[in-house]
């Protein structure tokens, strides 16, 4: 890669850290861009996945104070299913043949962006309410997709832990640590595959480390409707994009 292209991924880096840091959805950010850098599906989602890492772990670092765990469900509970439901992912996906993940994209970033546009504007109307047990089940299912696919982590879970009962703030602190926890688990499978562009890993997460203490910072300082809105609308453009490159 030539060192403007190196320069380019460290300032998407920057955006993505803040992004996962404030709403999640930063893959959607780095995996487009590390697609326009040549890469197939597969391995640009596995190289944002390990990219991204220290800068989800800076930022759950930043906000250790505010986590919590869910009414029954302790946070350690929480971190426990993360850490085992990333590993079933990380071995799914490279047991994932690379032309039929780059048919399966599309479809996983609708998901991530409808699950999260439902629990932002959809949950209040319909009064729903997570059981620990649901909670639970829910967390192993997001976090073996996270192991899987990273893009939308951050969303699902805001989904699930603010209708398990969080505020959304703690919700969005308590996911930082948990994405982290499920992504050392991915990345500790995946190090180990040809499929990692390792220059490129760098340079995103530099940026990414940076960008995910500013986001930290933000965290109690932006609008939070504003936000989702525009989580929501970057993961719809996405979608689209992704539908007519892997299907038109």
């Amino acid at each position: 890669m030539s060192h403007g292209v190196l320069l380019l991924l460290l300032a998407v880096a920057f955006v993505a850290g803040v992004q996962n840091a404030l709403a999640g959805g930063g893959s959607f950010i780095t995996f487009p861009a590390l697609l326009l850098a040549g890469m197939n599906a597969q391995a640009a989602n596995i190289t944002s996945t390990i990219a991204l890492l220290p800068g989800q772990l800076a930022s759950g670092f930043a906000n250790r104070r505010h986590v919590s765990g869910a009414e029954g469900l302790s946070f350690r509970m929480l971190a426990v299913i993360s850490l085992a439901g990333g590993v079933v992912g990380a071995v799914l996906l490279l047991a994932t043949p690379p032309s039929l993940f780059e048919r399966l994209v599309p479809f996983l970033v609708l998901f991530a962006t409808g699950v999260f546009a439902w629990g932002s504007f959809g949950r209040k109307q319909q009064g729903m309410r997570l059981t620990a047990r649901a909670a639970a089940v829910i967390q192993a299912g997001i976090a073996i997709y996270g192991g899987y696919f990273g893009g939308g982590i951050g969303m699902l879970m805001l989904a699930a832990l603010t209708l398990a009962g969080l505020p959304v703030h703690t919700a969005g602190a308590t996911k930082n640590v948990l994405a982290g926890v499920m992504n050392v688990s991915a990345v500790a499978v995946f190090a180990f595959s040809p499929q990692v562009h390792w220059v490129a890993a760098l340079a995103l997460g530099l940026g990414a480390i940076a960008g995910g203490q500013a986001g930290a910072w933000l965290m109690f300082r932006v609008n939070e409707r504003h936000l989702r809105i525009g989580v929501v609308a970057i993961g719809s453009l996405l979608t689209i994009g992704l539908f007519f490159r892997a299907w038109g």
